[in-house]
Formats: structure tokens, sequence, C-alpha cells
């Protein structure tokens, strides 16, 4: 017990390091890059797979309609069930904006595990201009995200061009700590590995690349059956010989949950996701649980100076962190009364990753397979392409 105290004093210490290491690195991260403007800007199809309600889901969609870009728009929503109560909302928006390019792509055909994959997949011949961007239904943005993104594809090298997103709740203790796993530990941790160039990220929440790219690397099909498709995507420009930029802008991505049971369901696959494609460095993440670990050391010496005085520190350099966080992104709420449970919980689910082998995806169950990929556990009759349909 002695030495178990002694580990968690110690990797406690780093985890208080590593807080002022964020903190240095979310200012780095903001910094504003030189902008380059295209000398044309390309026309542009959005990808929007879809499936359910989901809370300020028209307010989501619909900030990718009012774009400020100059080039011609089409915004492309793929549905799989034909009775999905979201293609009521889509058709809303249709009729909204009759003067837009909106299309509406119904089909059960799958094409993978991985259903939002199978989505993408059924929306490609749709799809008429030469830049893609893909983004999550529930992500939110500004009115100038596309010129962003057409910005940073147009550097020479770049073969996908991604973002990082902040956590917006939407009202409730559980949204607000779901929000909060956002800013507290995925934001610093990204930005120390981008800082410190030991991070590839490439997040779902938006990939931008071009129709040639999407077909060098094998289309969607590459990557129908990786539980982390948008990193699998990533890797994939890669290995093609294309960079994968991180834009400065951050997008917002809405956190609806409303119990216990869904913040845990949602972040122990999250934590799967990060544990299958970066083991060793997820593994190193131990030391971010700085306040855990502490109280675990402090608790195994009786709670004595030495344990207090970690725990001290620990909390500080936290409350640190959050506070140049916020700062740095502009937080409108930073919840520092609830660092500690979030914490705390934020523990527990690292933890919890590690044993895990099975996750619950938008109500389906599947076995996760040490290279990544998935496997449905209870997979429902779907029929062929003869339910694919295009609305305009």
């Amino acid at each position: 017990m002695n030495w178990l105290s002694l580990f968690c004093i110690i990797a406690s210490v780093f985890g208080c390091a590593y807080a002022l290491v964020a903190a240095w690195a979310a200012r780095w991260f903001v910094r504003p890059a030189a902008a380059i403007t295209p000398t044309t800007w390309p026309d542009i199809s959005i990808l929007k797979p879809l499936s359910g309600l989901e809370p300020q889901l028209h307010e989501n969609i619909e900030s990718f309609v009012k774009q400020d870009y100059p080039g011609r728009l089409q915004v492309i929503f793929g549905v799989q069930d034909p009775y999905d109560s979201v293609i009521a909302v889509v058709k809303s928006l249709m009729r909204k904006y009759p003067e837009a390019d909106l299309r509406l792509v119904v089909s059960r055909a799958t094409h993978g595990a991985n259903r939002k994959v199978s989505n993408l997949i059924n929306m490609v011949p749709e799809i008429r201009h030469p830049l893609i961007v893909l983004a999550d239904s529930d992500v939110l943005v500004g009115p100038d995200y596309l010129r962003t993104l057409a910005a940073a594809v147009a550097e020479p090298g770049v073969g996908a061009v991604t973002c990082l997103y902040l956590g917006l709740e939407i009202g409730g203790f559980w949204s607000r700590m779901a929000a909060m796993a956002v800013q507290d530990h995925f934001l610093p941790g990204v930005t120390v590995g981008l800082a410190l160039g030991l991070a590839r990220p490439c997040v779902g929440q938006t990939i931008a690349l071009t129709r040639d790219t999407l077909a060098e690397i094998g289309g969607f099909e590459s990557v129908a059956n990786h539980l982390a498709d948008d990193y699998a995507l990533g890797e994939a420009v890669r290995q093609a010989g294309f960079r994968v930029v991180v834009s400065r802008m951050l997008v917002a991505t809405v956190f609806p949950e409303k119990s216990f049971r869904e913040l845990a369901l949602h972040e122990l696959r999250w934590a799967r996701t990060v544990f299958l494609v970066s083991p060793a460095g997820y593994v190193g993440s131990v030391i971010t649980h700085a306040l855990p670990l502490a109280l675990i050391g402090a608790a195994l010496r009786a709670f004595d100076g030495w344990g207090l005085a970690a725990v001290l520190a620990a909390f500080a350099s936290r409350l640190f962190l959050k506070f140049r966080l916020a700062r740095e992104f502009g937080l409108p709420n930073p919840n520092y009364a609830l660092t500690f449970a979030r914490d705390i919980l934020s523990f527990a689910v690292y933890l919890g990753s590690f044993w895990l082998n099975r996750v619950s995806w938008r109500g389906r169950n599947f076995i996760v397979k040490r290279d990544g990929t998935i496997v449905a556990t209870a997979e429902r009759r779907t029929d062929s392409a003869k339910y694919g349909k295009a609305i305009r």
C-alpha cells in the first residue's frame, strides 16, 4: 500500500505539471494563424448523416444552410429509416429555404457494421461538388465555417481538415457534466498533444476533403467497419501522402444527456475509442487525473501532511487550468463548483474503459475488436437499395 500511495502521489505531481503545460498549450492553440484566401472558392457538398430526433437538431442543421460562403453550396441529409421522425425536420427546412440546394437521401442499404458510414455511402451518389464536408448531426457552427475550411483545404499538401469542438450544454445536470468532459479533459489533452507533436486527431464533428482525395483512399467503404471511423479516415488520408490539418476554428457539439446512464454509455464508448486509437497514449493519460490520484494517495497515507499537500496542489492546478481554458476558449460557464465531481467521474470512466469490449451506439450494441473494427451483436434485418431515394 505504501508503494501504491507513492505511485499515486508522484503521478498526481506529474498531473499538476501537465495542467501547467495544458494551460500553455491552450494559449498556443488559439494564436491566430496566417490567413490564406483562395483565388477561387470551390463549390461544396455537405454530408449530414441523421438518425432520430435530437435536442436543438433544427438549429444545428440550419446553421450549415445559413453560411456566408461565395461558392455554390449543397447540403445532403442522409436517413436510414424511412419512418424516422427526423425526416419531418429536414422537410421543414426544405420548405423554409426553397432556394437552397437541399437533398434528402433515405436508404436502408448497409455497407458494414458502422451505420453512420453506411449512411454516408448511401449519400455519395448525390454529391455534386468537388469539396466535401462531413459533420455530425449534433454540431452547431458559425456563418464563416465553410470559408475557414475551404481556405485550409486549399493549402499545399493538405488532404483533409478537421476541427476541435466545445461542449454545449442544453440544460440539466448531466448535460452540464457531459459538456464539462470536453472542456476539462478533451480540449486540454488534444491541444497538448498537438503542441508537442504527439497527437494525430481527425474528429467527426468536422472533416473536409476533396472528392479526389476520398476516391484515392477508397471512399467511405474503407472505414465502414471501424468504431473510430473519423480517425481511420484521417489515417487513410495520411497514408495516401497528404496532411490532415487541425483548424484553429472551434465548433460546438450539443450534449443532450438527461441521465447518468446516458452519460456513462456515451463516455465509455468515447473512452474505448480513444484507447483503441492510441493505447500507449491512453494509458499514459492517467497523469491527467491528478485530483483522483492525489485523493487515493492521500487516503492510503491517512491524509497526513504530504497527502493533504498533494490533494491541495492537484485541486489548485485543476482550477488554474479551468481558468486558463475559460479565458483562451471563451467558455461562458467553467462550472468551477463541479470540478471535483467531474474529475472523479472522468477517472471512473477511464478505469472502466479498460474492461470494456462492448459499446452501445444509437440504440445498438457492438463488440469492439482489437483492431478497432466493430461487429453488431444483434443486427436488424434490412432491405437493400430498393428503399433508396433522393428527395429534392
